[in-house]
């Protein structure tokens, strides 16, 4: 019995992973930290979207 998400909710979380990995990657992060955040959101998508956003790398993005 695990939850299935479908319809808008599904597409809403499928937008949100993919912004957020690519905001993961684009990061100043360490190669083992992407990894690792990056794993965390597709294992567990919901939960690992929302620690990511409370605790994953902030702003420092590369600008080359």
């Amino acid at each position: 019995m695990g939850i299935e998400v479908g319809g808008l909710l599904g597409l809403i979380l499928l937008v949100a992973m993919v912004w957020a990995i690519f905001s993961i990657f684009q990061s100043t992060a360490s190669t083992g930290a992407k990894v690792l955040w990056t794993v965390l959101i597709i294992v567990l998508p919901v939960l690992g979207l929302i620690i990511w956003f409370l605790a994953g790398p902030k702003g420092n993005k590369r600008l080359a």
